[in-house]
């Protein structure tokens, strides 16, 4: 008569076994999805040369792209090899739906206003000024009149020079003129111009009094996955605080504060910028 020798609790610990397995065979096939899609960024690639890139088999690399084809992740062109697919356009539009600027930008805004111990702001394009989306007051005994829901104008305030570095020197020019029509601007051309070309060259501007007396401000636009300025955020403190030096070291703060919220978005360096539109 034969004896069931088996050992339940042994059975227990090899179906754990195989679970543990079949996870972690998982994550390596989704994360080896994932590498896939980074490298099809730049266009269509073929078989042999994503296997290579990879550094996998082609049959596992065939076997991974084709799967990914029949989601629509990617998409196979006969003669040019993969590229991304429509699926991914689909994600990007609901994404960009639901990605809410203010909600991205706080917790960063937060952490540059308790650095620096200054005011920040997060404002965009509303027609020819600037709408404040957000401000998060500093610690330091500084009056900032601006207001959540404020607008201001474009060529006087450091976050509207901000969302203006894309822009040609044709759009500069009509609203500096119409700005200083309106008396909300009084500041040589010559000069402004100088300083806005240098401020695209930086990827950061300046507000050195111009808007408000005695405060003075840096600003960085926010990209989104396009590489479109879709926002910017500024820091402003009184100027006794603000001297040319500070201005400076703050400006790599600022940037970094900026780049962050666009990373966000769905930015990447090295991203070409996409030119202004407008007129």
């Amino acid at each position: 008569m034969r004896q069931n020798t088996s050992n339940p609790e042994s059975g227990e610990t090899k179906i754990v076994e195989v679970e543990e397995k079949t996870k972690a065979a998982g994550s390596q096939t989704l994360h080896r999805g994932l590498d896939l899609l980074d490298q099809v960024i730049d266009g269509p690639i073929k078989l042999a040369d994503l296997s290579e890139r990879m550094g996998i088999t082609r049959s596992t690399t065939h076997r991974l792209a084709n799967a990914m084809v029949e989601r629509g992740f990617l998409t196979f062109l006969p003669r040019e090899g993969y590229q991304l697919g429509p699926k991914l356009l689909q994600l990007g539009f609901l994404a960009q739906a639901q990605a809410d600027v203010v909600q991205i930008a706080r917790p960063h805004l937060e952490a540059l206003a308790a650095a620096s111990e200054d005011t920040v702001h997060l404002g965009r394009l509303d027609g020819d000024q600037a709408l404040y989306l957000d401000k998060i007051p500093g610690r330091r005994r500084v009056d900032i009149s601006s207001r959540i829901g404020d607008r201001h104008p474009l060529t006087s305030t450091g976050l509207g020079k901000a969302l203006l570095l894309d822009d040609g020197e044709a759009v500069w020019t009509r609203l500096f003129d119409a700005e200083r029509a309106d008396g909300t601007h009084d500041a040589d051309p010559a000069l402004w111009f100088e300083r806005m070309r240098a401020y695209v060259g930086n990827g950061r501007a300046f507000d050195l009094e111009e808007n408000e007396d005695q405060i003075r401000c840096v600003a960085a636009p926010v990209r989104d996955a396009s590489g479109t300025i879709v926002a910017a955020i500024s820091l402003s403190s009184a100027a006794q605080y603000m001297d040319d030096a500070r201005m400076q070291a703050l400006s790599t703060d600022v940037r970094a504060a900026a780049h962050a919220i666009s990373a966000d978005l769905g930015w990447t360096p090295g991203v070409k910028p996409r030119r202004a539109g407008r007129r």
